[in-house]
């Protein structure tokens, strides 16, 4: 009788794309910051992962502490100022390259994802495009400087729910209607991100629900950024360079060829990764 040579490894390592939030700095007021954060957030139990960026000192323990308490999650920072006390915390370091995109700030519309619910199809948002971004190809930067910016609106919209939405955790549809360009980012936490516009190569939308995109979709489309592995990806003419649900990701080379520039579905199925389906009903 001769002992068995397999073993069990230890452990498995796996590929997997993680996006997060690159938060640049230019101001150590913890209260500025918390200002800034408590009227972009749209709800604070979103638990986005972030990297933080900054050009002066910080109290890094009290930064970090002000993050999870909002909803964020603080993995590291970008090398330079911060590094001894990324340390000493044991954050991660992260290499300080990365490309400049403008981040898109539409106007965000209260709805609800039941099936009973009234659209306005009147609704038109407006794109506030004065916030430059620093990203790799899948982080979004969000600049916070000495003076307060601007935050995104609220309006209402009308709707019909059995549930109780209220304050910061009611879910929101994002619309946006003008062309997403090539070097332009549109990121949406808390609800479904809606494109009636074609999104350019070079260009990024990202969202922790389901994207709907009405025009040609090209560039970086991302769904559940934060892990949902329920959310979808909707296209009229689907041409992406990389397409996300829940982290899992398939590059363009990779999609099945009788997909381009058709009406498709993108979701996650367990145990089989993503799952692309034309829409015929289109």
């Amino acid at each position: 009788m001769t002992a068995s040579t397999d073993v069990t490894p230890a452990l498995k390592m796996y590929g997997k794309m993680l996006t997060f939030t690159r938060i640049h700095l230019r101001t150590n007021d913890l209260q500025q910051i918390e200002a800034y954060l408590s009227d972009s957030l749209s709800q604070k139990n979103s638990q986005i992962p972030v990297i933080i960026d900054s050009d002066v000192e910080q109290e890094l323990a009290a930064l970090v502490e002000l993050f999870w308490s909002l909803g964020l999650q603080p993995i590291g920072v970008v090398t330079g100022i911060l590094d001894e006390a990324a340390k000493a915390l044991r954050l991660a370091i992260f290499p300080g390259d990365g490309k400049r995109i403008e981040r898109i700030h539409p106007t965000k519309k209260a709805t609800t994802t039941l099936a009973e619910s009234i659209p306005d199809t009147q609704s038109k948002t407006k794109a506030a495009s004065n916030t430059a971004a620093e990203v790799t190809d899948t982080e979004q930067k969000v600049e916070i400087t000495s003076q307060q910016q601007p935050s995104l609106s609220q309006s209402s919209g009308i709707s019909q729910s059995n549930s109780d939405f209220s304050g910061s955790d009611s879910m929101t549809t994002l619309f946006y209607d003008q062309m997403l360009r090539s070097g332009q980012s549109i990121n949406h936490v808390g609800g479904d991100l809606v494109l009636t516009n074609s999104v350019n190569n070079g260009a990024e939308a990202i969202t922790d629900n389901s994207l709907h995109i009405y025009g040609r979709a090209q560039g970086r489309l991302v769904a559940g950024a934060t892990g949902d592995k329920d959310a979808r990806i909707f296209c009229q003419r689907f041409n992406p360079s990389l397409v996300s649900v829940a982290g899992t990701y398939c590059l363009h080379d990779s999609i099945p060829k009788d997909m381009i520039d058709k009406p498709v579905q993108t979701r996650f199925v367990e145990d089989e990764g993503l799952v692309f389906e034309v829409l015929d009903n289109y």
